[in-house]
């Protein structure tokens, strides 16, 4: 895994002002979406209605749910936005992740209704009216959606929100699903295979359903603390050892999550006959260090701990 995020605060002062920066871009981007998400779900259930695409109307249902989660989205950034309060003493950061967390089980679910319908259509195939007209909504339809996802996707990793990576990949699989739409009925019209319909069905369900694994486990991981990131524990050990050469060893490093957030705990082993001057000093020096190359560090805690330091020079006991 790579280290985290290096970048220097922006010129607005602090890290603090790029991560509400990210929260208010992913907030506008998730409004958006979920105008151009109802619009276009709107759009392909009634043009499979009329024509009887079962492609058509699993891609109207899909889209419909990715305005949802897109919703869901947008409510999780707005109180990501938060500050601290007694209840929620380390902030609402993690909002964002739940967020992301609901909106993939609500993927399962969809996707579950999807393959049920598409199985249906696949035992009991039917002739698609007004093909033509089908394929065009369903190419613009996917022509809007990748657009829209490209943008989403470039805010997301730009400000690194995990719930707008989530509905980002479920924006590029919506795209990518109406383009498969496209090609289903073209098939199925144009060669005469009209179980083609319903494959393109199952295909987009499987998709739900690979974008929703692997947005459930990430968001999951992180709500339970569970982060494995030795790339940058490894590189703050080496900024600290490097900082105080033969004055102090870092004994464990260890990171947590919380959103587009995280919080780091150094555990330094340090000479037990500094003066307690000594110590705060090294302590704030470590703290300042570590959140000058690392900002996306929100909060650094560093504990001491006696221990003889043996270097090249001399003996400390």
């Amino acid at each position: 895994m790579k280290p985290l995020d290096t970048r220097t605060p922006n010129n607005k002062g602090s890290y603090a002002a790029l991560v509400n920066e990210g929260f208010r871009a992913g907030q506008r981007i998730a409004k958006i979406s979920v105008i151009t998400l109802v619009s276009i779900g709107i759009a392909e259930l009634l043009m499979g209605y009329y024509s009887g695409s079962v492609v058509a109307t699993a891609d109207g249902i899909d889209s419909m749910s990715d305005a949802m989660i897109s919703f869901i989205v947008l409510v999780g950034l707005r109180f990501a936005t938060r500050p601290a309060d007694r209840k929620f003493q380390f902030g609402y950061h993690k909002v964002e992740s739940f967020a992301a967390m609901v909106a993939s089980i609500g993927m399962i679910a969809i996707g579950v209704f999807i393959a049920y319908h598409s199985y249906e259509g696949f035992v009991h195939p039917r002739e698609i009216e007004h093909p033509l007209l089908t394929m065009i909504v369903l190419g613009i339809a996917g022509g809007i959606s990748l657009h829209r996802a490209f943008q989403m996707r470039y805010i997301a990793n730009k400000y690194n929100l995990l719930s707008l990576k989530t509905d980002a990949k479920n924006s590029i699989k919506d795209g990518s699903a109406s383009v498969l739409g496209f090609l289903s009925v073209l098939i199925a019209t144009q060669f005469g295979f009209l179980q083609a319909d319903a494959i393109g069905g199952m295909i987009i369900a499987g998709f739900i359903f690979s974008v929703a694994y692997v947005s459930l486990k990430q968001s999951s991981l992180i709500l339970v603390d569970a982060w494995y990131n030795p790339a940058s524990a490894g590189y703050m050990k080496k900024l600290v050892e490097q900082k105080f050469e033969g004055e102090a060893i870092v004994r464990s490093v260890k990171l947590r999550q919380t959103g587009i957030i995280s919080r780091a705990e150094i555990h330094l082993d340090m000479d037990g006959d500094k003066s307690l001057n000594e110590v705060e000093i090294m302590l704030l020096n470590t703290e300042k260090l570590i959140k000058s190359k690392m900002p996306s560090m929100d909060v650094v805690l560093v504990i001491p701990h006696a221990k003889r330091i043996v270097t090249k020079n001399k003996n400390v006991n």
